[in-house]
């Protein structure tokens, strides 16, 4: 399991619930992949569309309030971020990114 670094003043290590358990740095699976495989009962790794990331890591949805990051962790070249209500994020070197719901 990779290590998480708080990035909001107020996080506990409840506030990442199983996400942290479903990365295994032994797997060579992407974040991705290993996600879906491990949250099937929630519906897998579904990601959604239309959101932009600001350059402090808050996330925007059009016409939601911005979301911000909770905490981070890398899994070999992803950076990988939770948000609030149980957004997650995965970040690609080439800025690439995807976003699902995985509460």
């Amino acid at each position: 399991m990779p290590d998480w670094i708080a990035l909001h003043p107020d996080v506990t290590v409840e506030h990442l619930g199983l996400i942290p358990g479903m990365l295994d740095t032994e797997d060579p699976e992407p974040a991705r992949t290993q996600f879906d495989r491990k949250y099937q009962y929630g519906g897998g790794w579904r990601p959604m569309e239309g959101f932009k990331l600001q350059r402090d890591l808050t996330l925007k949805y059009p016409s939601d309030p911005a979301l911000h990051p909770l905490a981070m962790t890398r899994l070999r070249d992803e950076t990988i971020i939770l948000y609030e209500h149980a957004w997650v994020l995965i970040l690609q070197k080439d800025k690439r990114f995807e976003v699902s719901r995985m509460d």
